[in-house]
């Protein structure tokens, strides 16, 4: 329905008098409730007070819609229809914020921004009645499908040699009620794969969220990277626990495994009074600075008879984890430091309990995957972007390579300058 010539006059002296923050959102408003009656009028089949052959029902009454802009809130008026309903084309049913500051609540979810601080936000951006816990929820929803597509992608274009596992652990509301009070607040476990694949770039393999770390669970992860095409592991790294290593045997069967050395040493260090632990600590550092392979597991031994004598216990664990802690010595030394704990995927956790931290305590599972999964798809993206490699491919390379009979290990390479650095415990 086009204006009148009345209408523009009447508009024309409301913009004149209006401050430099009410003209674009008084002609918003206009242009948006003109183009609302065309298409009420198209809808019906007449224009108000238009009697035709073509009409289909009749005007019932108005009610009012607030819809929260970059602008400000704009209200418009829908038609009543005495039969049938209309909701006009340009807005969404059940949701009064339109896309643009949609992206922008998204984005803030995403970076942490508790849904309370979120109704902070959009009244700055210009709505003056802000927006509810429970529409910040919904809106987030919308992320759900490229959640669900980054997690179910297929990964069969390339090999992933090098596959990292690691859980942490955050709070969410699941399971039944509790006299009557809501669901339990429970501890929930986001497990989480990145590899590095034949090329030397990391990604992130996929992200699932389960009640705890238990074989079964650990499993069902690990089949479902498989059924999207993993394939090509050869080194799995990860700390010790007795769901995730089992899960490993079972599912990659074959695959060699590095226990992180990093939760290793924690673990020999608790059973070492304090004011030794520093001595115990250098002893063990030494294994992982051998030139080759073979050295570094006769380092074990050597400092496993060292201990021996005070500390039979890490002693015996030293022996007993000789293969687990030493896998690493099979592969190329210039990818030493960077096989031989999970610290680069501990980083990644630490992100993600960063951003949950703020919101507390999630309304459900989906919820925290849903914020663990995009806080993982940026540090996904960024990999993918940068320039710099994980591992160079040259040394990738090597894992393809025959390894040279002179050698007890792979043929020890220089490593690049963005690899030299040794992660340290």
């Amino acid at each position: 329905m086009a204006l009148d010539q009345s209408a523009l006059l009447a508009l024309t002296e409301s913009l004149r008098t209006a401050d430099g923050g009410d003209v674009m959102r008084t002609l918003l408003t206009t242009i948006l409730q003109a183009l609302i009656e065309a298409e009420t009028t198209a809808r019906i089949g007449a224009d108000r007070y238009q009697r035709t052959d073509e009409r289909t029902t009749s005007r019932n009454g108005t009610r009012t819609k607030t819809v929260t802009t970059t602008s400000g809130d704009l209200d418009v008026k829908i038609a009543k229809l005495r039969s049938g309903s209309f909701f006009p084309s340009l807005l969404e049913p059940r949701r009064r914020v339109d896309r643009a500051l949609h992206a922008v609540i998204m984005e803030a979810y995403v970076h942490g921004v508790s849904t309370r601080k979120v109704d902070d936000l959009v009244t700055a951006l210009g709505s003056d009645t802000g927006i509810s816990k429970s529409e910040v929820s919904r809106i987030c929803a919308d992320l759900d499908e490229e959640v669900t597509a980054f997690n179910t992608r297929e990964l069969g274009g390339q090999e992933f040699p090098y596959v990292f596992l690691d859980a942490t652990y955050c709070k969410a509301r699941a399971g039944g009620r509790r006299g009557g009070r809501g669901a339990a607040v429970v501890s929930q476990a986001v497990v989480i794969a990145t590899g590095v694949a034949a090329d030397g770039r990391r990604e992130v393999l996929g992200c699932a969220v389960g009640d705890s770390e238990t074989e079964a669970f650990w499993a069902e992860f690990l089949r479902s990277l498989r059924a999207r095409g993993l394939h090509g592991v050869q080194l799995v790294i990860s700390d010790h626990h007795s769901g995730l290593r089992a899960a490993i045997d079972t599912v990659l069967l074959g695959v060699a495994w590095q226990r992180c050395r990093v939760h290793f040493l924690r673990n020999v260090l608790a059973r070492v009074p304090k004011g030794q632990a520093e001595m115990v600590a250098a002893a063990i550092r030494t294994i992982f600075s051998q030139p080759t392979g073979k050295d570094v597991r006769q380092q074990v031994d050597t400092v496993a008879a060292m201990l021996e004598p005070q500390f039979p216990a890490v002693a015996t664990m030293l022996t007993d984890c000789k293969e687990q802690i030493t896998a690493f010595a099979d592969f190329p030394k210039p990818h030493w430091c960077k096989v031989w704990s999970t610290n680069p995927l501990e980083r990644l956790n630490r992100e993600v309990k960063r951003r949950t931290d703020v919101v507390g305590i999630f309304p459900n599972p989906a919820a925290l995957l849903r914020l663990a999964t995009c806080v993982l798809i940026e540090t996904h993206e960024e990999w993918q972007v940068g320039d710099r490699r994980y591992l160079s491919e040259e040394s990738m390379a090597q894992l393809r390579a025959p390894e040279p009979e002179s050698s007890a290990g792979h043929a020890d390479i220089p490593a690049k300058k963005e690899e030299s650095t040794a992660l340290t415990v």
